[in-house]
């Protein structure tokens, strides 16, 4: 299909478009065959669309007097805000083939993630559906979803291969601002980019920690100096600090986006695409409509649902629901520092940096709880219980989020309680798993990790799930059980009391990140108080007991952790973030008695290789009884433990 550059004018889209969703205006700057035309099954080929979507938000309605700074923004003739979306979408080139759900994946800093997780795609070409293979295994699209990516961050630019928002600037604002830095190397100077322009060089300080609960200190050596609008050096201290030191730089900032008005782009758009019937949709073609709608983010992108969740953007200015289902993905327990002056969408405190951040605030779980320490009454669900429009949720986490996210705290009250979840809220730890990792990664070494890094792909437990939140939404068959580490079950744990201490080769210390309750009305934030956090625990191998067993735990060859330190000279005694980490087994008997291993060696565990392909079809056998794994991915699994390719620490 030849490129098309359709533009509709506001004028024509203003009356159709009034009470369903503010945007005025779509364009579509291309339109053609996706994947090279490769056909998926009987859905057959694709169409890729790209696009603009601008909104005009009303800063008086109260859906949209939540958003920081909206009463500020410039406004057009009409009273109006407005802003532009970048805007991809993926349909069957058939529209009637289609299986009636958006699948919106929100952008994670502007990239698309569901293709590398649900299709087993890989880097660079997941992000662009123009070759054959960008596809990978083609599952979402052999399921006939269409595929939606609507730019939303604010505070990043407009480019290909990655999706933002232009929103509106507040020039001449000015305010304090902070950034938080861990080179992982020694080189003196360093350079950094700061998250806003800079509005006076000589507010620029810096101070070093080893990590976030140490003093900030000033030594001399330290100094920072300006290099452009939003870029520093940093002169660091000879001695004294290794390479994962924590370097903090405040400064007085200028000129704020309003990034709140990316939950409104994301709004208004999926309504838009849903609801407008009109040839200004892209996806009006043929006369098929969206019935439903599944948001689902990674990450950056899953703390982003949770926040969208919790301050009421589900409800469309309408009244109707947004999205019918929110699958955020490893987000754990976090939300965001977006709807704030100076915001930060990008921010997520990882171990050992500052929990300061309103990442990290109340409310953590989907229940309404009374927090101790500040008297509030909330939770994530709270709004869209008012206004009648909570979708079903899925949230999965892979169980570094337990270790460094504060996860735990999605199933446990404000006094580490055991806290069950509403009825229309799902929770999965998956088991031994590292935040994300691309599929078909093998075992490496870091230099800057204490332990070998965890490959694991979460791909199969996660297409299992998205196929029963389809079923949920569409036929009302109930997804499986919420399989979490719990209180409860005494599966969720003290640090201390969580992981084997006599394993060769798996130094543990307990190390986890814990949550704060924090004073954020002084700059920069104190620390008040503390909320317990658990960790999940471990069998006799070092693995969680709790959550999805994959088949690489279910039948194991190695030991898989969410969890893996930071070596010597790079800040020690700390979590390396987002990784996990992998320790073999011996191979017999003798060579693990050798070096004191109370694991059982492979010899011990599989007779033969008959064996241990046998094990794998039971466990991959019952997995797909439990509904958490696919048939398709069942043969995959089998195949590759019949070639012993599971040797490979795949």
């Amino acid at each position: 299909m030849s490129k098309l550059r359709l533009v509709f004018l506001c004028a024509s889209l203003l009356a159709p478009l009034s009470g369903q969703a503010e945007v005025i205006r779509f364009e579509v700057l291309q339109s053609g065959p996706a994947f090279e035309g490769r056909s998926f099954g009987s859905v057959g080929p694709y169409v890729k669309i790209t696009g603009r979507a601008t909104i005009a938000v009303d800063p008086t309605d109260p859906r949209n007097a939540i958003i920081a700074d909206i009463d500020k923004a410039p406004r057009d003739e009409k009273g109006l805000v407005e802003a532009t979306a970048d805007v991809v979408l993926l349909r069957p080139a058939d529209p009637l083939r289609a299986n009636g759900t958006l699948l919106v994946d929100i952008p994670n800093r502007g990239t698309k993630l569901a293709p590398e997780l649900f299709d087993d795609a890989l880097k660079p070409g997941s992000n662009d559906a123009e070759k054959a293979a960008d596809a990978g295994i083609g599952f979402l699209h052999g399921q006939g979803y269409t595929l939606v990516w609507i730019g939303w961050q604010a505070d990043i630019p407009s480019k290909p291969g990655q999706l933002a928002l232009a929103a509106p600037v507040l020039r001449g604002v000015t305010g304090p601002a902070r950034d938080e830095f861990v080179f992982d190397h020694l080189r003196n100077p360093a350079t950094a980019n700061l998250s806003w322009p800079i509005a006076d060089a000589s507010s620029l300080k810096v101070s070093v920690r080893a990590k976030w609960d140490a003093p900030r200190e000033q030594p001399a050596g330290l100094a920072v100096r300006a290099t452009g609008d939003q870029s520093i050096e940093i002169s660091r201290p000879e001695t004294g600090f290794d390479a994962g030191a924590l370097y903090e730089v405040s400064y007085v900032a200028r000129d704020p986006a309003v990034l709140g008005l990316g939950f409104a782009a994301t709004r208004d758009v999926v309504s838009f695409l849903r609801r407008n019937t009109t040839s200004a949709n892209p996806l009006a073609a043929g006369g098929s409509f969206a019935q439903r709608a599944i948001g689902f983010g990674v990450s950056q992108s899953g703390r982003y649902l949770r926040d969208f969740l919790y301050l009421g953007f589900n409800e469309d200015l309408a009244g109707g629901m947004v999205f019918d289902a929110l699958m955020p993905h490893v987000a754990g327990a976090r939300r965001m520092a977006t709807n704030y002056r100076f915001g930060l969408p990008g921010r997520n405190p990882r171990h050992p940096q500052d929990p300061a951040w309103q990442a990290d605030l109340f409310p953590f779980t989907y229940q309404t709880l009374t927090d101790p320490m500040s008297g509030r009454h909330d939770g994530l669900m709270q709004r869209c219980r008012l206004s009648a429009t909570c979708p079903r949720i899925i949230q999965t986490d892979s169980e570094h989020e337990w270790w460094a996210s504060r996860a735990s705290l999605l199933v446990t009250d404000l006094a580490g309680n055991h806290l069950d979840l509403p009825g229309d809220v799902r929770a999965y730890m998956i088991a031994g798993s590292p935040h994300f990792a691309e599929a078909g990664g093998l075992m490496r070494k870091a230099p800057t990790m204490a332990l070998p890094v965890n490959p694991m792909h979460a791909g199969a437990p996660m297409r299992a799930l998205l196929t029963a939140m389809q079923g949920w939404i569409t036929t009302g068959v109930e997804p499986p059980a919420s399989r979490v580490p719990m209180r409860a079950h005494g599966t969720l744990v003290e640090a201390s009391d969580a992981v084997p201490r006599n394993i060769p080769g798996l130094p543990y210390t307990a190390i986890h990140t814990g949550a704060s309750f924090t004073d954020t009305s002084v700059f920069p934030p104190k620390g008040l108080g503390s909320y317990p956090v658990f960790v999940p625990r471990a069998d006799r191998d070092g693995m969680a007991i709790a959550g999805i067993r994959m088949l690489p735990l279910a039948v194991p060859r190695a030991t898989y952790t969410g969890w893996n330190p930071r070596a010597e000279g790079f800040g020690a005694n700390a979590l390396f973030p987002l990784q996990g980490a992998v320790v073999p087994f011996a191979a017999t008997r003798a060579e693990r008695e050798a070096s004191g291993d109370p694991r059982p060696s492979l010899a011990e565990r599989y007779a033969d290789s008959a064996a241990y392909v046998a094990a794998v079809r039971a466990a991959a056998a019952r997995m797909v009884a439990e509904r958490l794994l696919l048939p398709q991915d069942a043969e995959r699994a089998i195949e590759l433990a019949t070639q012993d390719r599971l040797s490979q620490l795949h």
